[in-house]
């Protein structure tokens, strides 16, 4: 029997960091990035179910994903961003390594289906080019699909997931790396209560300060490019923007932006008050470490 080790972390006293997804997701391998094995995952299902945990206090911190270099942006998670006053106080990026695994003592020539969520399929089409036989099935989650073939052991099943959950499962790997791009990461956030501090992640001690923010302007010309000259007149570095739906304002938008500088820094505080003046809405999600 497997005994706990002399200096392991009881498990009440564990942060319990809430995550979308079942055990052995890549967002779990984001939280081994991040606390290592002193974390306690929580999984939910769904993603709003997530972020209520974390408002109702039922996990300490949370941890979801935001874009990926191939899909794009979870535009849900934007969305949640701001429906919570959370703060962002760091982030990691997950290399994403699809494996195809099934039930110890199955082989790859017995294997007919292939279960997974629809974003892995899709990013493993070359390697179902090369074997037709092979069914492309969706499923709700990549671990959740690698946990069902491994209790519910379907005749020539398996199931596209991370190491991590052939790990937590039991599954046996047939295929290693079968993602069609390598240059295949996801990017994550750390979030907290309003109000948290930036926290230090393990190897991001050097990396450049960045920090979040979401804002509205007027429905007028020029009103954008006037809210980007506040940070080009004091040369900071805008990485990222993205536009969503303003709801209840049909055709009008928020726009998310990254910048790299954290916000007490004098330009950034110069910058991101001379946006208050010309937004009409003005939010920052966080500073914190570039993964």
């Amino acid at each position: 029997m497997h005994k706990r080790g002399a200096h392991a972390v009881p498990k009440r006293n564990r942060l319990r960091v809430g995550f979308q997804g079942e055990l052995g997701a890549f967002s779990q391998q984001a939280i081994r990035q991040l606390f290592g094995s002193k974390a306690l995952p929580v999984a939910h299902q769904r993603f709003d179910e997530v972020f209520a945990a974390l408002d109702a206090g039922a996990v300490n911190v949370a941890v979801v994903p935001l874009e990926n270099t191939l899909v794009g942006s979870i535009h849900e998670n934007f969305d949640l961003l701001l429906k919570y006053p959370f703060e962002i106080t760091a982030e990691t990026s997950v290399r994403v390594i699809h494996n195809l695994m099934a039930p110890p003592g199955a082989t790859f020539r017995s294997i007919h289906t292939v279960y997974s969520h629809p974003v892995a399929l899709g990013q493993c089409l070359d390697f179902f080019a090369k074997h037709p036989r092979l069914q492309r099935t969706p499923f709700y989650d990549t671990a959740g699909s690698v946990k069902m073939v491994m209790e519910q052991k379907p005749e020539g099943a398996a199931a596209i997931a991370s190491e991590l959950a052939a790990q937590t499962y039991g599954a046996n790997i047939l295929k290693r790396g079968i993602e069609d791009d390598r240059q295949n990461f996801t990017r994550f956030f750390l979030l907290e209560p309003a109000g948290a501090k930036p926290r230090a992640v393990p190897g991001a001690s050097g990396h450049p300060w960045k920090t979040s923010l979401v804002l509205t302007t007027k429905n007028i010309p020029g009103a954008l490019f006037r809210a980007l000259s506040a940070l080009a007149l004091r040369d900071i570095n805008l990485i990222k923007i993205e536009s969503r739906p303003l709801r209840g304002k049909p055709w009008e938008y928020l726009f998310y932006l990254d910048l790299i500088g954290h916000r007490d820094e004098k330009n950034v505080r110069n910058a991101l008050a001379h946006l208050a003046e010309l937004a009409d809405f003005l939010r920052v999600l966080g500073s914190y470490r570039a993964a």
